[in-house]
């Protein structure tokens, strides 16, 4: 007999039993995978990605040919056929903010001109505003208090906004994709300043955006109760955008936007299925990971100069000592890049500027050391079948605390970003007309004769 319940979120003797016996029924054996030659995850046994498409978006390169062999390089990012090095370096010489211009690239192909780049960058100023009482009547009721949750809540929601939702013509989703990527920082932004008040008694601050500001200055603008930033943070917090913007067809919320697309569903229901993927730690939350482990890292080393304390410290992590106990150094190590993550490289300057700026010089340096340590260390205490090197979310994490980001916005900031690359790989399969993408699973189990209710 099922017990009664008092509360519905209650995890019952009957749920705890039944899920044993759920786990019970699925777990496969690791063996299986290798005997029938299924690349789990899709990766192989070097945790290379298993080639599932083509895309003219952007190439994540982390090896080079050498005698016909290809070996580990540091890594380059391109962002249609340019390296993103010379996209920031471009826009950051002419001292002017990336965001929109970079957006533009990847959404039609092409840097824009001048006359280009403005007619675009006023027409996401067009998009950025929400239906009326949008924010009274969905953001303000049954606030969430993962900002993630309340994204994905407010996008289903907008379909219900538009007349035309289902319309999977190139022009309406490019036009659903412009919305989209103007109205993340509201929908997010206003999502915090909400459960902020609710939950923890803060002044409810609802700024409207200013037309005549770049993406990151708006973000800046909205979040802040005076509404003021310096030019440097803003220019930080831009390049940080451009460098989350895209990252390649494989990575899973990516790749979840080109599943979804394929069954030509709606832009609002597969932008949500997007969010989902990122909101999961594996993907989105490894920032806030990062500045959690170096909190507690501070804490425990008294000198942050001290290299074998930060040493032991780190040989701490790996063997589930400290932090979370996990074995893991966060912002350590990639799925693709060994040498080196080129979005941390170019992001590294930058944040020792904005270290100084704000008197946290010491705290860089101590960044700076465990990027140094971390490899090494890693190197003595795994087999490793590839090089490690610190990966963008290393200084992400502590770039958004330096802005006085809250921690509930690190996720969204990095999905306000990625709607970009999103809406380009939409676009992308839309304009390809792909099959539905339906890849196989072998069955394993062995067949069983049905048996009679009373005679189980």
């Amino acid at each position: 007999m099922i017990e009664n319940r008092t509360n519905i979120c209650d995890i019952t003797p009957d749920i705890i039993r039944l899920a044993k016996l759920s786990e019970q029924s699925d777990i496969i054996e690791s063996e299986l995978f290798t005997k029938y030659e299924v690349k789990r995850g899709l990766r192989d046994l070097n945790g290379k990605g298993v080639l599932a498409g083509l895309t003219h978006i952007s190439d994540v390169r982390a090896t080079e040919i050498v005698n016909g062999v290809a070996v580990p390089a540091h890594g380059k990012l391109f962002y249609r056929g340019y390296n993103v090095e010379d996209l920031v370096n471009g826009f950051t010489r002419d001292n002017r903010f990336g965001f929109e211009e970079v957006a533009y690239l990847l959404l039609f192909g092409e840097l824009p001109d001048k006359k280009e780049l403005e007619t675009f960058t006023e027409l996401l100023s067009s998009y950025r505003s929400l239906p009326t009482s949008f924010v009274r009547d969905i953001i303000m009721k049954a606030p969430s208090k993962d900002m993630m949750n309340t994204l994905a809540r407010s996008v289903l929601t907008l379909y219900s906004y538009d007349d035309r939702a289902d319309d999977t013509s190139l022009p309406n989703v490019l036009r659903q994709c412009l919305q989209l990527i103007s109205l993340f920082p509201l929908l997010s932004i206003y999502g915090y300043q909400t459960y902020s008040h609710y939950h923890d008694n803060n002044s409810l601050y609802i700024h409207q955006p200013v037309a005549q500001l770049s993406m990151a200055e708006n973000i800046l603008h909205i979040l802040r109760p005076d509404n003021k930033y310096t030019p440097l943070e803003a220019k930080i917090l831009d390049i940080a955008l451009i460098l989350h913007m895209e990252h390649g067809g494989g990575n899973n919320s990516t790749f979840t936007t080109h599943v979804v697309t394929s069954s030509l569903t709606d832009t609002y229901s597969v932008m949500a299925a997007a969010i989902g993927s990122l909101k999961g730690p594996r993907h989105g939350g490894a920032n806030i990971k990062v500045v959690k482990m170096f909190e507690e890292m501070k804490e425990q080393i008294k000198d942050w100069t001290d290299e074998e304390a930060v040493a032991d410290y780190l040989k701490k992590l790996l063997n589930k000592e400290a932090f979370d106990h996990a074995g893991l150094i966060y912002g350590v190590g990639h799925a693709v890049y060994s040498k080196s993550d080129p979005r941390a490289v170019i992001f590294k300057s930058f944040v020792e500027k904005l270290s100084e700026e704000k008197g946290l010089h010491k705290e860089f340096e101590l960044y700076s050391l465990v990027e140094k340590l971390a490899p090494q260390v890693i190197a003595e205490q795994r087999q490793i079948y590839k090089g490690v090197s610190v990966n963008v979310d290393f200084y992400s994490g502590f770039v958004y605390s330096m802005l006085g980001l809250p921690m509930e916005l690190y996720t969204p900031i990095f999905a306000i970003a990625r709607i970009v690359g999103w809406s380009a790989h939409r676009l992308e399969e839309l304009a390809n007309n792909g099959k539905i993408i339906r890849p196989a699973y072998k069955p394993i189990g062995e067949d069983r004769t049905y048996v009679d209710l009373d005679e189980r």
